[in-house]
């Protein structure tokens, strides 16, 4: 027996009106292997002593496998999560939840990043940033002939 729905376009027209700008999806920002959505690396940014101070969430990510850059105000971090082990020919998943693949996340903070005093240490799945400002470029007062 058939499935029958009632057509509403009222509804499907405030769904595709609102699609992605109200309502986002949230934590998915990539997709990983057989097309498996990535989590979004959870980050939080915070100002301290004229650095900001960077804490992002990398479960299940090595350190090698981790790659910051920075370039002026932006930063970018990249973290790849490696499949472990390939089955074997006499053994067949029954289910996983667990993905893996690559999640690049890139933000502006409001103020240029000095890069050579830039520090980074991860542990437990959770990578510190310490990011100093950028020492603002005085203001030169020109005198006119």
């Amino acid at each position: 027996m058939a499935n029958v729905t009632r057509y509403d376009p009222f509804n499907e027209l405030v769904d595709d009106l609102f699609k992605g700008f109200l309502v986002r999806p949230l934590g998915f920002e990539g997709r990983g292997e057989g097309g498996v959505h990535l989590p979004r690396a959870k980050v939080d940014v915070s100002e301290k002593n004229g650095a900001y101070l960077v804490t992002a969430e990398l479960p299940g990510v090595r350190k090698e496998d981790i790659h910051v850059a920075i370039d002026g105000p932006q930063v970018t971090l990249e973290a790849e999560v490696k499949r472990e082990k390939e089955a074997s020919k006499d053994e067949r998943t029954l289910h996983s939840e667990r993905v893996y693949g690559k999640v690049v996340r890139s933000f502006t903070l409001p103020q240029e990043v000095e890069e050579s005093k830039a520090e980074a240490k991860f542990k437990d799945g959770v990578l510190e940033l310490t990011l100093p400002k950028k020492a603002a470029a005085q203001r030169k007062q020109i005198a006119i002939q």
